[in-house]
């Protein structure tokens, strides 16, 4: 995610979902006089220092931290340094918000700017998706990890419990359906309950997010095809990946080494 492009403003917005409007951004100097979103604002500052002035103080972001800006509240923006800032950020209208945390109350995280290592982690994972398409899994799950996030340093309560049932159907789903493009649509039809509730059930039974779950299965089945033979590539396809570099990114995120280091070290024994 990092910034290779020239030092003079620019902007650009990625795929765009209901509800969900994504933005990137470099600017030297001012950027925004004073405005407001009826959506909550929630991005990453990726270079420099991100400056504004929020519920009436003056606040600065740090490369790393995130911020959030809630809805309706006046907020402007400019460069804390000459050296200006790079951004990423998504707003999200409250409503799609409520249908992820299933009518509870809005979260209000004070301050506009958090270092929270949950928010941030949630921020990256949406905002990393810049390019993903619309009700993709990924995307989906991204959702609730920033809800989830939210009201978590919110200091909101937890909330309460799910249906075990609806979240095993749809893991027998994607067991039945792995190589198949899937969305949390299909798993929520599978389990017989609504998309964002079957996402909160299935973390809460299985301890992890569906999307995360698919990858790792997927994962297991391109290690069992490199380990018969099948080249690299190949096994990228068959076990559902686009091609090798993003089976290479997944399996490295999930193992901390290379599917390539990974088989020579298999091959060794």
């Amino acid at each position: 995610m990092g910034n290779s492009r020239p030092a003079t403003d620019w902007l650009r917005r990625g795929l765009q979902a209901e509800g969900v409007d994504l933005v990137e951004a470099f600017f030297q100097g001012a950027a925004y006089g004073p405005h407001r979103h009826d959506s909550y604002a929630i991005g990453l500052t990726m270079a420099g220092v991100q400056s504004f002035r929020y519920r009436s103080s003056m606040r600065h972001s740090l490369s790393g931290q995130a911020l959030v800006l809630h809805p309706d509240e006046v907020h402007d923006g400019q460069a804390g340094t000459d050296a200006g800032f790079h951004y990423r950020i998504a707003y999200l209208a409250p409503s799609l918000l409520q249908q992820v945390l299933g009518g509870a109350p809005l979260p209000f995280v004070d301050g506009g700017v958090s270092a929270d290592g949950r928010l941030v982690r949630a921020a990256r994972g949406l905002l990393s998706n810049f390019d993903a398409p619309a009700g993709s899994l990924e995307r989906d799950d991204a959702l609730v990890d920033i809800a989830t996030a939210l009201r978590q340093v919110a200091g909101q309560p937890d909330l309460p419990g799910g249906d075990f049932l609806a979240a095993q159907r749809a893991r027998e789903y994607i067991h039945d359906a792995l190589l198949s493009p899937l969305t949390l649509e299909q798993l929520a039809q599978a389990g017989g309950r609504d998309r964002w509730s079957l996402s909160r059930d299935f973390r809460s039974y299985f301890g992890t997010s569906p999307h995360r779950y698919v990858t790792l299965r997927r994962l297991e089945l391109a290690r069992q095809l490199m380990l018969s033979g099948m080249p690299l590539a190949d096994s990228a396809v068959h076990a559902g990946f686009a091609d090798q570099p993003h089976l290479t990114r997944h399996f490295v995120a999930a193992y901390g080494i290379s599917p390539g280091r990974w088989l020579r070290l298999h091959r060794r024994q």
